[in-house]
């Protein structure tokens, strides 16, 4: 891969970093927003910054990491990326890029590769991949990650290599302009295609899933019917909202759970004689947007995975014999 410009990162400039504090982070301390939103760095980095008076909350230096967030504060760093500083190190993981220049990277994600590191993935994650391919990511929030695919999903993602950039696609999520097209196969025979307008939140008692709930975030999935097989359907989707798990969950209320689902698809049986599948049958097939620097409208397409390419054939054999 070359990329258009120096390939490195200049240690010894410091950096003004502004950034939004988010309204889910309302009633954290200020080490634990920042963390939340630089989660390269370590969070005893970011308390040394914060300490040193490196930190404005909304235009005034605090030297408290304790501060209590109430959301949609401008918080301001200044500081020099340091080596050593980042919490999660460059790795040479392999990536899919199927577009880069000066502003963006487009990939093709695999299933079976996290995002961010966590608890249980501190390493050989996209973000630890995306520090090796370009290392300036470091002083980008997230790395210039503005969305997420699940684990187990794969499919087009778009990472932003310049704040400027990240501004842009992250306002352009906001607007929900960016357009985001996934293949899914569905348990059941769908006769119709429909619109779910359903809220998103954590789940009441089982905290690692979503649910739909009336105290979740506005959600709302499109999907069409593509073609019906023997208890199975696939199905396009469009999402105007990019909430957590948000078309796993949607299908899974309307009660045709996606086929390999092994967190919403407990309570529906996969019809006997239908392939398993090892993961959820979920691909982010097209991605279209509007380029932050020149303002093109551009569109990408990666075609479903050897293994979902595999099963769309099984379940087409299957409805014809």
């Amino acid at each position: 891969m070359e990329y258009p410009e120096e390939h490195s990162v200049d240690y010894k400039t410091p950096v003004r970093q502004i950034l939004s504090c988010p309204p889910e982070a309302a009633g954290q301390r200020l080490d634990q927003a920042l963390a939340r939103l630089l989660p390269q760095y370590s969070r005893s980095r970011l308390q040394i910054w914060i300490k040193d008076g490196q930190t404005q909350v909304d235009g005034v230096t605090t030297r408290d990491a304790r501060k209590r967030m109430r959301g949609g504060e401008i918080l301001t760093l200044f500081f020099s990326p340091a080596p050593g500083s980042l919490a999660d190190a460059p790795e040479d993981i392999a990536l899919d890029i199927l577009f880069a220049d000066a502003d963006l990277f487009i990939l093709n994600k695999p299933a079976g590769l996290v995002v961010h590191p966590g608890n249980g993935n501190r390493s050989g994650t996209l973000l630890n991949a995306l520090l090796h391919h370009d290392p300036r990511l470091a002083v980008i929030p997230r790395s210039g990650i503005v969305h997420r695919l699940d684990k187990e999903t794969s499919g087009l993602m778009v990472v932003a290599r310049r704040l400027t950039a990240q501004a842009s696609l992250t306002r352009q999520l906001q607007e929900r302009s960016v357009r985001r097209e996934y293949l899914a196969v569905a348990l059941g025979e769908m006769t119709r295609d429909g619109v779910i307008d359903a809220p998103i939140g954590r789940h009441r008692q089982a905290r690692t899933r979503m649910a739909v709930t009336s105290a979740g975030k506005p959600a709302v999935t499109h999907y069409q019917v593509v073609r019906r097989y023997r208890g199975a359907t696939l199905i396009a989707c469009q999402l105007e909202t990019g909430r957590t798990h948000q078309i796993r969950v949607h299908m899974a209320h309307l009660g045709h759970p996606l086929l390999g689902d092994p967190l919403y698809g407990r309570g529906r049986a996969a019809p006997p004689g239908l392939p398993a599948f090892s993961r959820q049958a979920l691909h982010a097939l097209r991605l279209t947007l509007r380029h932050p620097a020149s303002g093109e409208d551009m569109c990408w397409e990666a075609p479903p995975p050897e293994d979902m390419a595999n099963l769309l054939a099984d379940l087409a054999a299957q409805a014809s014999s």
